[in-house]
């Protein structure tokens, strides 16, 4: 089974998050909005297949990263996330939260071996 697939996102802590989309779009020329910037790509294996990857700073007090005490979290995309819940699962990985479904994907939040809280997600393509 193919497990992770790419980079969904990266989302880190901010004193300001307003201020610092501001600077990456005044210095940088980020098209930001609300959420940050998403930039688009090609699938390799098919490239009629558009990816987005999520670029977000949030407020430095925000708890959407606990348990962890990081400054960043991951999000990786995957295949299959029920099959690879259940895999990890076995494998022992602490799963933090039920597998979450939205219009855009399914989600879920695991703790890899150093604390870090890693977010998984199954876009619907």
């Amino acid at each position: 089974m193919k497990k992770v697939t790419g980079i969904g996102g990266i989302f880190f802590k901010c004193q300001d998050p307003q201020k610092v989309k501001d600077w990456y779009q005044q210095h940088l020329g980020l098209n930001t909005n609300d959420y940050g910037v998403s930039f688009t790509f090609r699938e390799d294996d098919d490239p009629e297949k558009q990816g987005i990857l999520q670029w977000s700073p949030f407020p430095a007090n925000t708890e959407y990263f606990s348990p962890s005490s990081k400054e960043f979290m991951i999000n990786y995309r995957v295949e299959n996330l029920t099959a690879l819940v259940e895999e990890l699962k076995k494998e022992g990985v602490t799963i933090l939260d039920d597998i979450a479904d939205y219009d855009y994907g399914k989600f879920v939040h695991i703790m890899d071996v150093e604390g870090n809280k890693i977010e998984l997600w199954e876009p619907k393509d």
